[in-house]
């Protein structure tokens, strides 16, 4: 059970949203502040994934990586995949990867490709955070795509504000105070000193302003 001071919080935020006007559902975030902490020392950046206990609102979108039976038996898991073939191609069209590199959440690959797609496509996925997660080819990509579907980036790399999603407006507030909880614990963990590390942490949808948690 998420603590009721951040379900009143996602309460506030979710109800702050509704006075504006807009045609889409929107998202919302978490947006943790760091303090007292060096950023240029590698140790004190994160770059971790949080499986939210209630999912994203919508599913992350996948993209993977392979060749063969693995190809075939991922149909209908992930919602792209790249044949061994297409990689150079994609090489060769920059700007057409970095689209897709935007497009997709997380990348899957089958291991053996792995050193390929960081000599041609590293350059654009390194820095996005999105270097693909080696899996052998003979595995059952089923349940990685399941629990990636729910899964989100927490990173500050060299910036002090760490933002991320937690749930989609029309997701229960209790729902979506307990993926934030997750990801504060997740990112508690992570830092020297812990909870002393974070300045401020807000609760914000799309277009509202945002609702201060601590």
């Amino acid at each position: 059970m998420a603590e009721n001071k951040t379900v009143d919080v996602v309460q506030k935020a979710l109800e702050e949203s509704k006075k504006l006007e807009r045609k889409f559902k929107q998202s919302v975030d978490v947006i943790i502040n760091l303090k007292n902490i060096d950023m240029n020392e590698a140790k004190n950046r994160i770059d971790d994934e949080v499986m939210l206990p209630h999912g994203r609102g919508t599913e992350a979108k996948l993209a993977l990586f392979a060749s063969g039976e693995l190809a075939l038996k991922s149909k209908g898991h992930v919602d792209l995949i790249i044949k061994p073939e297409e990689i150079e191609e994609l090489a060769k069209d920059k700007k057409k990867f970095k689209k897709m590199a935007d497009m997709y959440d997380f990348f899957i690959a089958e291991a053996p490709l792995m050193p390929t797609i960081g000599k041609t496509l590293g350059i654009i996925l390194g820095p996005r955070g999105k270097m693909p997660k080696p899996v052998p080819p003979t595995i059952d990509i089923s349940g990685i795509a399941k629990n990636l579907r729910k899964t989100v980036k927490v990173r500050s790399k060299t910036s002090k504000t760490i933002q991320t999603t937690v749930g989609r407006e029309e997701m229960e507030s209790q729902h979506i105070a307990e993926n934030i909880d997750a990801i504060l614990k997740r990112v508690e963990g992570k830092l020297e000193r812990g909870k002393l590390n974070i300045g401020s942490v807000y609760v914000k949808t799309t277009m509202g302003p945002p609702t201060r948690l601590h």
